[in-house]
């Protein structure tokens, strides 16, 4: 057998053991993948960084968004394009080793792509059948191994965006919870009341599921990342790091119990934070800016009665925030700038509308009625 037939045969294996493998860990084994040296991370590396090379151009936050919204599903497209075609690559070089090309009738190197194609999609046409019986046993492997993998596609798309649905619920709920966009500051104000009745121990107990969902469906799913919520103003890392500052501020109050669900919630938060980004960001590079300022700690402080508190616990609270903060803001910074998400501020310059109180007709409505509806007005 000529040198160059041995070489093509290995080649085909080995590339079809290494596409099999790539796609039983990045579809079937739910958890984090260690191993850098994947089919899969080098797609999304090279992918998303062209994508987001292409996205800063683009001035308008609204269509810099609507970009990056594609990304996602057709990255996962492409991705499964790319494996089906490694597929079919390789098993045409694993019959040019078996002796296909050589006829009767020859095969050209494109012809035998056209038959692995066929073969591996299942459509058996019967123009090109093979001549040996090794040839034949290469034909039945490869169209199990098209139908198993189209059929662990079929079932792999609805598991990851149901995944998906579930994770926009609290990111829907955070809307009249903490704002649009969701923060910290404002999540206080519209909840003060419910401190000391306890249902704000039920709300962070919510939070804390949703972070724990978070961590378990990202780490299984690590595309799920890329995929944006419905409105611009909002995302699943700016959702979290509004849990991880209200947390971080009711554990910062002096006085606030050592074993509390907020605690729980913010070390939840944490982790779920801290694992999602190192799948992404492999090292640590500081991100210029201050999320704090130091007027916005001092509203903070108002908010939470400040003047009431014994002398020395301002300078307290603000190194307990200090170290909570220091212990998941570097991760999400680095994480929101990998990925172009716009983290919640800590408060809002101004008053903002929610996203439930915009809606399309409202100018008409004012229009005809001679005033704007406000919904705020009636709760």
């Amino acid at each position: 057998m000529p040198f160059a037939s041995i070489l093509s045969g290995a080649g085909g294996v080995v590339l079809v053991l290494v596409i099999v493998w790539d796609a039983f860990e990045t579809i079937l084994v739910p958890r984090r993948i260690g191993r850098r040296v994947r089919l899969t991370r080098y797609f999304y590396w090279t992918t998303w960084r062209l994508w987001r090379a292409l996205a800063v151009r683009l001035r308008a936050p609204s269509r810099r968004e609507a970009l990056l919204g594609f990304f996602g599903p057709l990255s996962l497209i492409l991705l499964l394009l790319c494996w089906a075609s490694g597929l079919i690559i390789a098993f045409a070089l694993i019959e040019v080793a078996t002796g296909q090309a050589a006829g009767p009738p020859a095969r050209g190197f494109g012809t035998l792509l056209y038959t692995s194609g066929q073969t591996f999609f299942t459509l058996g046409f019967g123009d090109f059948t093979p001549t040996t019986a090794l040839g034949r046993m290469l034909a039945v492997l490869e169209a199990g191994l098209g139908f198993g993998f189209l059929g662990t596609v079929v079932g792999y798309l609805p598991t990851m965006y149901a995944a998906f649905s579930q994770r926009e619920i609290e990111i829907s709920l955070m809307d009249a919870r903490a704002g649009s966009p969701p923060t910290a500051m404002e999540f206080l104000r519209r909840n003060a009341p419910r401190f000391e009745d306890g249902h704000c121990e039920e709300l962070l107990r919510a939070w804390e599921r949703w972070a724990a969902q978070l961590l378990e469906t990202h780490i299984s799913y690590p595309q799920l990342a890329y995929y944006r919520s419905q409105h611009g103003n909002q995302s699943w890392l700016a959702t979290l790091v509004t849990i991880l500052d209200s947390t971080a501020l009711l554990l910062a109050r002096p006085g606030a119990p050592r074993a509390s669900q907020a605690r729980l919630t913010f070390a939840m938060g944490r982790h779920a934070l801290v694992d999602i980004t190192q799948i992404f960001v492999r090292e640590f590079r500081p991100v210029a800016g201050e999320r704090l300022t130091p007027e916005g700690l001092r509203a903070l402080e108002a908010l939470l009665d400040a003047p009431s508190w014994t002398p020395g616990a301002a300078r307290e609270f603000e190194e307990r925030l200090a170290g909570l903060r220091l212990l998941y803001e570097p991760y999400a910074r680095a994480l929101g700038a990998f990925l172009l998400f716009e983290l919640s501020p800590w408060e809002s310059a101004e008053r903002r509308p929610d996203n439930w109180e915009r809606a399309p007709w409202d100018k008409l409505l004012a229009a005809r009625q001679g005033t704007a509806p406000r919904p705020d007005e009636h709760f």
